[in-house]
């Protein structure tokens, strides 16, 4: 590795600030946001999902698919719930010679160009569910958090057996997920976020500030000052579950792997990251079926 591609990896840009939209009379409801790249075989289930569960509207960044992901998504949602947006780019500081994170600038366009309209912007990947724990729905669910942001930890689910992709959805398939939720092995400990979008400064991929501090809340409505408190005591899944399936099969993460991440300068080190975090998942797994029973009676 270069002396500048060291340099890039150590000091990525990955935070970005930004001035929050005006609400806009009546904005309501749950908008999702995910950056994807050739993801067809697995968009049209997340996308189905959500939009079931209360979801009003999507904003894809497309980095690059050459499978249709986009026409997979359009294909699986209702006229006007879509917004593709081409996101093929890797761009960094030239004086500095610092990455930005094209994740997090995807999170930071959203948030500013369409966040007005809604009342929560979720920032998910389209391996991740989000999942009413006893709400009938996502908006539900959420119904009475008056707070400006939430963090909700990983659920992480692993192969489940299969060594190659098993026929039918993420969810029928995938029921073996880590024991310990936000535990303290590799992997495990890490979270997504829900907020209000007229609220957020400054925007990373598993943390965000809004009116200018970090302060975040979980589903219990418990405060932490920062990202760096969420420790174990602070893990709540009482209104909503986030799954992460992590792996899906054996062929799938060797897939994954190979595509590697978002970041070019991480490329190196992404396989034995992601081993790690694999170990951790698989080390104590338990049987979890609340994602395939709730899309069960979504009758998805």
């Amino acid at each position: 590795m270069s002396w500048r591609d060291r340099l890039r990896q150590r000091f990525k840009i990955s935070s970005v600030g930004l001035r929050p939209p005006a609400a806009r009379p009546g904005r309501q409801g749950v908008a999702l946001v995910a950056i994807m790249r050739n993801e067809a075989a697995y968009a049209p289930e997340w996308a189905r999902f959500h939009h079931a569960a209360g979801v009003r509207a999507f904003f894809v960044y497309d980095d690059g698919s050459t499978d249709g992901t986009a026409e997979a998504l359009r294909a699986a949602l209702p006229e006007g719930a879509l917004t593709v947006i081409p996101w093929a780019q890797r761009l960094e500081d030239v004086r500095l010679g610092r990455e930005v994170h094209n994740q997090v600038l995807a999170y930071a366009h959203a948030a500013s160009n369409f966040g007005a309209e809604f009342r929560w912007m979720g920032f998910l990947d389209p391996d991740e569910f989000l999942i009413p724990v006893s709400a009938p729905s996502i908006p539900a669910a959420l119904e009475g958090l008056d707070v400006p942001s939430l963090s909700l930890p990983w659920h992480m689910f692993g192969f489940g057996g299969h060594e190659t992709a098993p026929e039918g959805g993420v969810l029928e398939n995938y029921t073996r997920r880590a024991r310990e939720v936000g535990g303290d092995a590799p992997g495990l400990r890490a979270f997504k976020m829900l907020a209000d979008p007229c609220r957020i400064t400054s925007m990373r991929v598993h943390s965000l500030a809004c009116d200018g501090s970090e302060a975040t809340w979980n589903d219990r409505g418990d405060r932490v000052p920062g990202p760096d408190a969420r420790g174990q005591d602070f893990v709540s899944a009482e209104r909503l579950q986030l799954n992460h399936y992590y792996t899906r099969s054996r062929a799938e993460l060797e897939a994954k792997i190979a595509r590697g991440p978002n970041l070019a300068s991480k490329a190196a080190e992404y396989r034995r990251k992601v081993m790690r975090t694999v170990d951790s998942i698989e080390a104590d797994t338990v049987e979890d079926t609340r994602a395939r029973d709730y899309a069960a009676r979504l009758t998805l």
